[in-house]
């Protein structure tokens, strides 16, 4: 009898691993450049370019799997640099600095997960074809995961490259179709620069040439007046604290923090609505009536409104809400519908509260304010208020329009420090300011303190980081921007329709042309 000796082991090709390697390291770096195309830096090409480099990634993988893990590197780089300010604000609940990195990476780990899955899916279901993956598929998968991310477990908006583009052309198109239809565009831009990477030949030139030119088309939009002024301007201060966190709660700091916005506040009253931050009254307002009376009076003796953030709680032992109280001649409150999970409320309460309190981590524990609510007035105007992450969701800013005249946004940013965080959420605000046609306040405690137009343009900023108080002028607008009116549904349609046909195409492309090789 014969025996066949054993064959020897197929050992791995030394290059393959290599080029696996480089290309994990690519989409790390590809990542970590995306958040250069957000504020402070500006550098909107970058979000092409960080796209395509991801979509070239996806396109020469070979697998879902591969896939996967490529789009999760791209996004622990994105994640990893774009919000790396959360680990600061982990300090200010208790939390060490060894516990608050730990955490800080258990969430940028975990936000990568969007990309990788994305991958996975997109990959799977276009198996072939350079055209239907890099053109179709990619891009539009690209948006309406955003569009998720943005919902999906209590949502997170941050980093969405359509916000990049306030200051870009493609700002025309933001009072049109809102973050996601100008996100959409980069993506298709980037789309059609993979394809040229992939293809390099004319048409796939000229495919991006096309791509490019949409997206650029919004020059031409941004004249377009989608709404008109409600009325002459009105005066409004904002007041800037500059409280430092880690001293806001302390009892023997609360007399000199009041007694500093008062004062600020005595001296624009000259003002037809001052405006203080997030909870600038750091104490519960039942506990605050003398000091509110007071300052109360004094804004109906000067014809003046105060809008000040201040926790608020239900005399019965009810909920804590996160409130902005209006006082002067139109007084009432307005409780704050979108909470900040873990910042504000704990999600997943039955699974995470006892590992909270084993770590001893400070957990406040608010409740949402009720989701239809009287708007606050100034006048004849009505004011779209929002609290800190809630200027974040489109939709919920949406809510208040056409009838609100004039957009408010307080905010406590120290919680963020000397980083790039308070600026991508002026520029969050600045994009809602352009998608909805109005004028848009914003009152921090630190900074960035600022009065933007009707369209995405910052008119005036206090400095961050000091104590400042200054009044601005700033017009009521009236009517509705197309996106105010239909919202993200029509583009939201239409990628759902592009991703099927980009579906539908891959299948019937052979897989031999261009598509699921290997790096």
């Amino acid at each position: 009898m014969q025996f066949e000796s054993p064959r020897p082991a197929v050992l791995p090709d030394r290059r393959s691993r290599v080029r696996e390697v480089a290309a994990g390291v690519g989409c790390i770096a590809a990542g970590a450049a995306l958040p250069l195309a957000f504020a402070p830096f500006g550098l909107i090409p970058v979000a092409f370019a960080s796209l395509a480099a991801l979509f070239v990634a996806w396109h020469r993988c070979g697998t879902p799997r591969r896939a996967f893990l490529r789009g999760w590197l791209f996004g622990l780089g994105s994640f990893g640099a774009g919000i790396s300010w959360v680990y600061q604000s982990f300090g200010f609940a208790n939390v060490g600095g060894a516990l608050a990195f730990v955490l800080t990476v258990g969430l940028v780990a975990g936000l990568a997960l969007y990309p990788a899955v994305l991958g996975w899916v997109a990959v799977r279901i276009a198996p072939a074809g350079d055209a239907p993956r890099l053109l179709a598929v990619y891009p539009a998968a690209w948006t309406l995961w955003e569009w998720i991310r943005g919902w999906a477990f209590t949502g997170f908006p941050w980093l969405q490259v359509g916000y990049a583009q306030i200051d870009g052309p493609a700002s025309g198109w933001l009072p049109m179709l809102g973050v996601h239809g100008a996100g959409a565009l980069v993506a298709f831009v980037a789309g059609g620069l993979a394809f040229v990477l992939v293809r390099r030949d004319r048409r796939s030139v000229a495919l991006l040439v096309a791509a490019a030119a949409l997206w650029g088309a919004g020059l031409g939009l941004v004249g377009v007046e989608w709404v008109r002024p409600a009325g002459p301007p009105v005066k409004v201060a904002i007041v800037q604290g500059n409280v430092d966190q880690d001293q806001k709660w302390r009892a023997e700091m609360r007399g000199p923090t009041l007694e500093r916005y008062a004062g600020l506040t005595r001296e624009h009253f000259d003002a037809d609505l001052v405006v203080w931050p997030e909870s600038a009254i750091p104490a519960f307002f039942d506990t605050q009536t003398e000091f509110t009376r007071s300052l109360q009076e004094e804004a109906v003796g000067h014809g003046s409104a105060i809008l000040t953030g201040v926790p608020v709680r239900e005399a019965s032992g009810g909920p804590y809400l996160n409130a902005v109280a209006m006082l002067g001649p139109q007084p009432g409150f307005y409780f704050k519908r979108r909470l900040v999970p873990f910042g504000e409320y704990m999600p997943f309460a039955f699974v995470l509260q006892p590992v909270v309190a084993a770590l001893g981590i400070r957990m406040a524990d608010f409740s949402p304010g009720p989701g239809d609510q009287e708007p606050l007035r100034l006048g004849s105007h009505a004011l779209g208020v929002s609290i800190c992450y809630e200027i974040a969701f489109a939709s919920a800013v949406r809510r208040d329009l056409p009838h609100a005249a004039l957009l408010v946004t307080v905010s406590n940013d120290a919680w963020f420090g000397d980083s790039i965080g308070p600026h991508q959420h002026l520029e969050i605000a600045r994009v809602r300011a352009a998608e909805t046609g109005r004028w848009l306040v914003r009152a921090t405690n630190t900074g960035l303190s600022a009065v933007v137009s009707s369209r995405g343009e910052v008119r005036s900023r206090l400095p961050q980081f000091e104590v400042a108080a200054e009044t601005f002028e700033v017009v009521p607008m009236r009517g509705a921007t197309p996106y105010v009116r239909f919202g993200d549904a029509p583009v939201l349609v239409a990628l759902a329709l592009w991703l099927a046909a980009g579906f539908a195409w891959s299948r019937r492309s052979s897989p031999a042309v261009g598509a699921g090789e290997e790096d």
